[in-house]
């Protein structure tokens, strides 16, 4: 018992290190544009660039006889911390923690002569947090007319206060610890220590934990460098794409079976594409394989400290095309080197280690499975080694559909999912929807439509992905009912051939019946004029429009979002709806309904139903569950196909919740 409980207490650690280095990462990484742009322009541009110029590179004089600012100075001292503060305080509060999380953050700028990279990481979501709590204090306590009033004047006062605390504060504690941090590195550097941090950075890359490191202290530090020297080789102590290469290539030539064969497509993904993740189950499946990438990742480092190379900017991700966009001007030789020779002596005692021990059946599926239980959640990288099934820790409780509005296709979808993982027996599943651009990392699946899981993913790191390509019916909801059940039998709660029975008390939003507001008789129309897929959006969006439940600039936006994404749901069914953007065009909530006998091309899909959507908070979610319920019963929508009365559209829709 003790040493499961040693066990189970060593693995919350790493979770939460891992977490740690997540929220880190998702603070950098959607900045990472901004960076890159400031690393061009400062090769670009600086005294010593490719194309020098004053103004633009922050030296010499103007023409009044005061020194040029440049862009290069205050991009690195404002831009990228105020961007990583945001970022941050959106992370913990959406918009508003995003703004007062910036605004604090001015204060460790102000205090400091050195780019406030850590104090915006801790200055942005801190803020956030904080002003969330406070937020609670009041929550529906405000009289009407008076929130805007109070929300904004709280925000600016409190903002203000944390501004104070960072100047006089937190500003000094960083410069302290980046001080001493730069120290170290100095220390390691001189002694000629600092390839022995391949010891530590390579086994936390295996474990998930480098994103801790990295830019929780590597990014940081090397920035810093950067703006006083044009270049820090901290930036590529963790990005070397080297040692994964050099370990591919020995498994390529030397390996068997499995890993052999789809070591040279591993390659590519991660020399070119810079997902070193590629590489980690080949080191699970043979544990002796982390020494070629530590000696790799040695004597990479080594080379740099001999040459005096480094990157100007983060390489993120970290592909050979990213390292040599970020590279300085002087360093492109230098940076070559340790690659190569990374890439050598990575290769060289990969090669010695698999040909000199025991040969046996690899298990790449069993090594990919192994290091998402590492990770935390589903790879991106593992469908190159296992048949594809997710993989979850422990229960699977909460589910999100994502769309990009939140109120359309998301809604239908979930309500349909809902459906069948109650008949299958698990009521206590959270199924929900929500727009993209409200997405937070807690929930255990995410599903979106294919078009739109990239923009999903990066917001939800932490979860397993499903893409769609249809809503309505997709044959991938009957593998997240069984990923449910199985997540279910393994915690020991449920057995998964005698689930819970089905009979369980429905959601709210299904208990009530379709609300005439919602959905009136002058919003539903059998024979449908419109002969195109535009015509059709154009009549459904006019019968929201003359119900007053939208302006009628709503119509352009409900093609906009068509364009971006086909509303197509499957079953003959169309839901166009505006985008999240132009949620402030609806002044109700409604949806229409027009019926087209013959038939529309609709991307390829036949449409004989379109519904057109605009809702305000939940309350439009009664009639699309509804509406859900009908278009995933084929008989349903024969009925709905042959009804002659709007009467009858509308009682077919009302029994539905009955």
């Amino acid at each position: 018992m003790a040493i499961q409980a040693e066990a189970r207490s060593g693995t919350s650690a790493r979770v939460r290190v891992q977490k740690f280095g997540t929220f880190l990462s998702g603070m950098i990484m959607p900045n990472i544009g901004a960076f890159i742009a400031w690393g061009i322009i400062t090769a670009l541009f600086i005294e010593d660039g490719y194309a020098p110029v004053g103004v633009l590179g922050g030296f010499g004089e103007n023409a009044d006889g005061d020194p040029n600012t440049g862009l290069v100075g205050p991009m690195i001292t404002y831009l990228l911390p105020l961007l990583i503060a945001y970022t941050g305080g959106r992370m913990v509060y959406d918009v508003r923690g995003g703004v007062v999380g910036a605004a604090a953050t001015m204060g460790v700028i102000v205090g400091t002569d050195i780019p406030m990279f850590i104090g915006a990481m801790i200055m942005g979501p801190l803020t956030a947090y904080l002003m969330k709590k406070i937020d609670s204090i009041w929550d529906g306590k405000i009289r009407p007319g008076f929130e805007m009033l109070v929300n904004n004047f709280s925000a600016g006062i409190f903002a203000a206060l944390m501004a104070l605390f960072g100047l006089f504060a937190v500003g000094p504690v960083v410069t302290l610890f980046t001080d001493a941090a730069g120290r170290g590195v100095d220390l390691l550097v001189n002694t000629g220590l600092l390839p022995l941090t391949s010891i530590l950075i390579e086994p936390a890359k295996i474990l998930f934990l480098n994103n801790a490191i990295n830019y929780g202290v590597l990014t940081p530090l090397a920035t810093q460098e950067s703006t006083e020297t044009g270049k820090s080789l901290l930036f590529l102590m963790e990005a070397n794409p080297g040692p994964g290469l050099g370990l591919l290539l020995a498994f390529a030539i030397f390996g068997r079976g499995m890993a052999k064969a789809s070591a040279p497509g591993a390659i590519i993904v991660q020399f070119i594409g810079g997902i070193h993740e590629i590489y980690f189950p080949y080191v699970l499946m043979k544990p002796l394989m982390i020494l070629s990438v530590i000696g790799g990742g040695m004597v990479g480092i080594l080379t740099l400290v001999i040459t005096g190379a480094g990157l100007r900017s983060p390489a993120a991700p970290g592909s050979i095309i990213a390292v040599y966009a970020a590279t300085a001007s002087d360093s492109f030789v230098g940076v070559t080197l340790s690659v190569l020779l990374a890439a050598a002596t990575s290769f060289l005692i990969g090669s010695v280690i698999l040909k000199t021990t025991k040969s046996t059946e690899d298990d790449m599926a069993g090594a990919a499975a192994k290091m998402e239980g590492l990770k935390g959640k589903k790879s991106s990288v593992t469908g190159n080694f296992s048949s594809g099934t997710a993989a979850t820790d422990g229960p699977i409780r909460t589910i999100v559909f994502a769309c990009d509005a939140g109120m359309g296709s998301s809604a239908m979808g979930a309500s349909v999912l809902r459906n069948k993982i109650k008949a299958a027996g698990f009521p206590d599943v959270k199924v929900t929807n929500s727009a993209i651009a409200n997405l937070k990392d807690d929930y255990d699946i995410v599903v979106t439509h294919q078009d739109l899981a990239a923009r999903a993913e990066p917001l939800t790191q932490s979860a397993t992905h499903v893409a769609v390509d249809n809503f309505m019916g997709s044959p991938r909801y009957d593998e997240i009912v069984e990923l449910v059940r199985a997540s279910a039998s393994a915690d020991g709660g449920l057995d998964p051939k005698n689930p819970m029975p089905a009979a369980v008390a429905a959601d709210a939003d299904d208990e009530a019946a379709a609300s005439g507001d919602v959905l009136a008789e002058q919003s539903v129309i059998l024979q449908g004029r419109a002969t195109t897929q535009e015509d059709a959006i154009n009549e459904a969006g006019r019968l929201l429009v003359d119900r007053g439940a939208v302006d009628t600039s709503y119509v352009a936006a409900m093609h906009e979002r068509e364009r971006s994404v086909p509303t197509y749901m499957g079953n003959f069914l169309a839901i166009p709806h505006g985008t999240n953007a132009a949620k402030d065009l609806i002044k109700r909530s409604a949806v229409s309904i027009v019926r087209y006998p013959e038939g529309i091309d609709w991307n390829g899909k036949q449409v004989k139903f379109v519904v057109g959507v605009a809702g305000i908070n939940n309350e439009h979610l009664t009639i699309l569950s509804a509406i859900a319920r009908v278009f995933s019963d084929k008989e349903q929508v024969a009925k709905l196909d042959e009804a002659t009365t709007v009467d009858e559209v509308l009682a077919l829709f009302g029994k539905v919740n009955a």
